[in-house]
C-alpha cells in the first residue's frame, strides 16, 4: 500500500511541477481541468448518479469551467500574469499589493458565503438529511464548487507561483498539523458521526501550523527573489498582524469544513473513498475536499483588503 501510495505520489508530483514552472499557462489550465472534470464524475457517481450520468456531469464540470474561463478573460493559453501584465509585481518586491483579479470578487464572496452557510447547515444536520436534499440539487452544488474551486486556481496561478504555492501549502499544513497534533493530544471529538478520527485539538495544532508557516513564509518574501508576494504577505499588508492572524483562523477552519463535508458525502453513499482513480491515495476530492472551500475564499479576503 505504502509503495503504491508513493509511486502515484511522484507521478502526479512529475505531472505538475513542469504545468507550474512552464511560462505558458495551458498545461497547467487543462491538466487542473482533467482534475476537476475527474472530481464531477466522482462527485455524481457519490450522489447517488453513477454511469452515463456521472461522466454527464463531469463533462459539464468542464464545460462550465471553460465557459466561464472565456467570459471572465482569465489567461488559459498565454504566458502573462497579472503581475507581468500591469507591471506591478517585481522580484523582491514582497510588499507591493495584490494587483487585481481578472474574475470580478462578487464570484468569491458569493462563493465563500455558500460555503460558509451550506457548509455550517451541512455540517449540523447534513449527517441525518443530506440524501432527503434532491438528488439533481445535490449535483448543481457540485458543479458549482467545482467549477470555483478551478477557476479560483487559475485566478491563484496568474497571481504568481509564489502565491499559488502559499495556498496550497496552508492546506497541507493545516492537514499535517491536525493529524500530528490530532494523534498526539487528541481528546474531544470534532465531529464523531461524519470523521471519528478528527479531535478539536488537531484543528488547533493545525491553526498553529499555519500560523508559523505564515510567519517564515513573510521572512522569505523579503529575503528571496519571487515572482510577486505570497497570500500570507498580502494578508499582512492589507489587514496587519492581528487581521491576518483571523484571516488564516478563517481559512484553516474552511478547509477543515471541505475535509468534512466530502466525508459526509462519502458516509451517506457508503463509500470510503471517492473513487480509485489514484491509486493508493483514493480519488481526486479525496485530494482536494480541502482546497475546495480554501480557494475561491482566499481570493475574496484579499479583495476585502486590496480593492
Amino acid at each position: 500500500m505504502l509503495k503504491q501510495r508513493v509511486i502515484t505520489a511522484l507521478i502526479l508530483v512529475g505531472l505538475l511541477l513542469p504545468t507550474l514552472w512552464v511560462d505558458a499557462s495551458w498545461p497547467f489550465a487543462v491538466l487542473t481541468l482533467a482534475f476537476i472534470t475527474a472530481a464531477g464524475w466522482e462527485w455524481s457517481r457519490l450522489n447517488q448518479a453513477p454511469g452515463l450520468r456521472a461522466w454527464v456531469l463531469g463533462a459539464a464540470v468542464g464545460g462550465a469551467c471553460l465557459w466561464m474561463a472565456a467570459r471572465m478573460g482569465l489567461p488559459l493559453w498565454g504566458g502573462e500574469t497579472l503581475g507581468a501584465e500591469a507591471g506591478a509585481v517585481h522580484v523582491h518586491d514582497w510588499m507591493h499589493p495584490l494587483v487585481g483579479f481578472y474574475t470580478s470578487p462578487l464570484v468569491w464572496w458569493g462563493v465563500g458565503l455558500v460555503w460558509v452557510l451550506g457548509g455550517a447547515a451541512a455540517l449540523r444536520w447534513g449527517g441525518a438529511h443530506w440524501l432527503a436534499v434532491p438528488a439533481g440539487a445535490r449535483r448543481a452544488l457540485g458543479l458549482v464548487v467545482l467549477t470555483a474551486a478551478w477557476l479560483a486556481l487559475v485566478e491563484s496561478k496568474a497571481q504568481g507561483l509564489n502565491y499559488l504555492l502559499s495556498v496550497l501549502c496552508l492546506v497541507w499544513a493545516a492537514d499535517i498539523g491536525a493529524y500530528f497534533g490530532g494523534r498526539t493530544f487528541g481528546r474531544r471529538k470534532l465531529a464523531p458521526t461524519i470523521s471519528p478520527g478528527k479531535s478539536w485539538e488537531g484543528v488547533i495544532a493545525g491553526q498553529l501550523a499555519v500560523m508559523l508557516l505564515a510567519a517564515a513564509w513573510v521572512q522569505l518574501d523579503r529575503a528571496w527573489p519571487v515572482d510577486g508576494p505570497s497570500l500570507y504577505s498580502r494578508l499582512l499588508l492589507g489587514y496587519g498582524p492581528l487581521g491576518m492572524a483571523v484571516a488564516l483562523a478563517a481559512l484553516t477552519g474552511m478547509s477543515v469544513v471541505g475535509d468534512l463535508f466530502e466525508s459526509l458525502i462519502k458516509r451517506q453513499a457508503g463509500e470510503k473513498d471517492s473513487s480509485q482513480l489514484l491509486p493508493g491515495h483514493g480519488g481526486v476530492l479525496d485530494r482536494i475536499d480541502a482546497l475546495l472551500p480554501v480557494l475561491p475564499i482566499s481570493l475574496g479576503l484579499l479583495s476585502f483588503c486590496h480593492g
